[in-house]
């Protein structure tokens, strides 16, 4: 494997990655775009961090690619749809910086509160001005994290410490794990109603884009303060900048811009009261070790070992989840491209059903399985990452249902496309034996008992008729075909 390092990672896990006999790893630090697209032309595995642009193009050029390391959290650097298109796993390495991050912005709330940036500023020009920098507590504050992951959750345990409330807004985020965090779930408008200070731990999209902008800041305290160490754009800054010079704001921190590298000539370098760090958010010793170690670890066991561990397009598995599902990804795959082809035209909607014990373990990949199968003889580079989206551009809704009736079998998976809501065709399987030889054991309603090996099955809708069966034989013999 081809494995292309196109940013700088520490010189551990480039290391780890040449100790792999499997791996041919070609670095290629502060390559232009064009030289990229040369380079990945044959690679199997691209890692970054946030110099390199991974853009349409770049994976226009990766014929072979198969996975894209993110040493870091943020992948607004690489195209997420177009690598989905192409069946390319994007994977980041969301633990590593995140107590570097955290540990930003807390530094960040510290500077917000008492001036001491400023303080040293004026000391530096010989002056000694006590009262001009008098500040403010943190105890007894109040702050609103948005985003309780891992990054938030360290911001949420340091501010604790220094005895703040702590409000968390988190779509994802339950009342009971908020209860046993010993913090308070609120609606993202009470978050901005309540808090003295905000502290932002989002990724960038299209629902978070400027979630902080005029009307936001309307509803704030007067004085509050702004942090951001996660993503430019989801503060308005021009919005920002009304807030902070109409008093509304009393102090901002931003580690991340809209535009990176901030301008020269930007507004947000006159303000006094706006504490800027050049997106310093991992820039510690331990966080650049800590990523560059991970991604590479992410690469070796992907292509080595076939396990897909923090995934942003593709749901996660571990290796023992992986050997429990194995026999289920081959009789998924099976079926879908069994269904495929005995539907007697397009279908509409795909329905799977599970039953049977295999309702207990991880159906996404089973299901994502399935229809790369159907797929296999429509499209040739289709594959589990791209499955559901090439499913879904054919016009094909995909409903899945898990059914807790008994069944006769311990594991059962049943396929059923539809065409204009009517049933057209139908095939149900499962895995027999310590081997796990995948089966069918049903079509179209009919129990049969057929075992799912590379062969060819001729399947007829016929009368029960004297003779059929030895004419078709016949028939096949004649053409010289074998029947098993």
């Amino acid at each position: 494997f081809k494995v292309l390092v196109a940013d700088k990672i520490s010189a551990t896990g480039v290391e780890l990655l040449k100790s792999k006999s499997q791996f041919e790893v070609v670095e290629a630090y502060g390559s232009s775009h064009e030289k990229i697209c040369q380079l990945v032309a044959d690679a199997d595995a691209l890692i970054v961090r946030s110099e390199t642009t991974v853009n349409a193009a770049v994976i226009a050029a990766a014929q072979k690619l198969k996975i894209v390391g993110r040493a870091g959290v943020g992948v607004d650097n690489i195209d997420l749809e177009a690598s989905t298109s192409r069946g390319i796993v994007v994977v980041n390495t969301p633990a590593g910086n995140s107590i570097a991050a955290a540990e930003l912005t807390i530094l960040h709330v510290l500077a917000a509160f008492r001036p001491i940036v400023q303080a040293h500023a004026s000391m530096k020009d010989g002056k000694w001005d006590r009262k001009l920098f008098s500040g403010y507590e943190l105890k007894g504050k109040t702050i609103s994290v948005l985003g309780y992951g891992r990054i938030g959750r360290e911001v949420g345990i340091r501010a604790q410490a220094f005895g703040m409330k702590v409000l968390a807004y988190d779509p994802y985020l339950t009342s009971a794990k908020a209860k046993s965090l010993d913090v308070t779930s609120v609606t993202l408008t009470e978050a901005f109603q309540q808090a003295d200070i905000i502290t932002v731990h989002m990724p960038l999209t299209e629902e978070t884009k400027y979630m902080i902008d005029e009307k936001a800041f309307e509803v704030m305290k007067k004085g509050v303060r702004i942090v951001n160490v996660a993503r430019g754009g989801i503060i308005n800054e021009t919005a920002l900048l009304a807030a902070v010079d109409s008093g509304k704001v009393a102090a901002a921190g931003l580690d991340v811009f809209e535009q990176e590298p901030l301008a020269a000539d930007s507004p947000l370098r006159k303000r006094n009261n706006i504490l800027l760090t050049p997106h310093l958010g991992a820039s510690t010793g331990e966080a650049q070790e800590s990523v560059g170690i991970e991604v590479a670890e992410l690469i070796t066991e992907a292509l080595i070992d076939g396990v897909i561990r923090n995934a942003v397009n593709l749901p996660s598995v571990d290796a023992a989840t992986l050997k429990s599902l194995k026999p289920f990804l081959s009789l998924g795959h099976k079926l879908g491209g069994f269904l495929q082809q005995m539907a007697p035209q397009s279908i509409h909607e795909l329905k799977i059903i599970y039953q049977g014990k295999i309702q207990s373990l991880q159906t996404e990949f089973v299901s994502r399985s399935i229809q790369s199968g159907f797929l296999s003889k429509i499209s040739s580079d289709a594959n589990d990452v791209n499955a559901p989206k090439k499913m879904l551009e054919l016009g094909v809704a995909l409903t899945i249902s898990k059914v807790s009736e008994e069944c006769e079998f311990t594991d059962l998976i049943s396929l059923e496309g539809y065409r204009d809501g009517a049933l057209v065709a139908s095939v149900s399987g499962t895995i027999f034996g310590r081997s796990y030889t995948p089966r069918i054991v049903s079509i179209s309603g009919f129990s049969i008992e057929v075992p799912l090996e590379n062969a060819f099955y001729l399947i007829t809708n016929s009368r029960d008729k004297p003779g059929l069966t030895g004419a078709v034989g016949t028939i096949l013999g004649t053409h010289s075909v074998n029947i098993a």
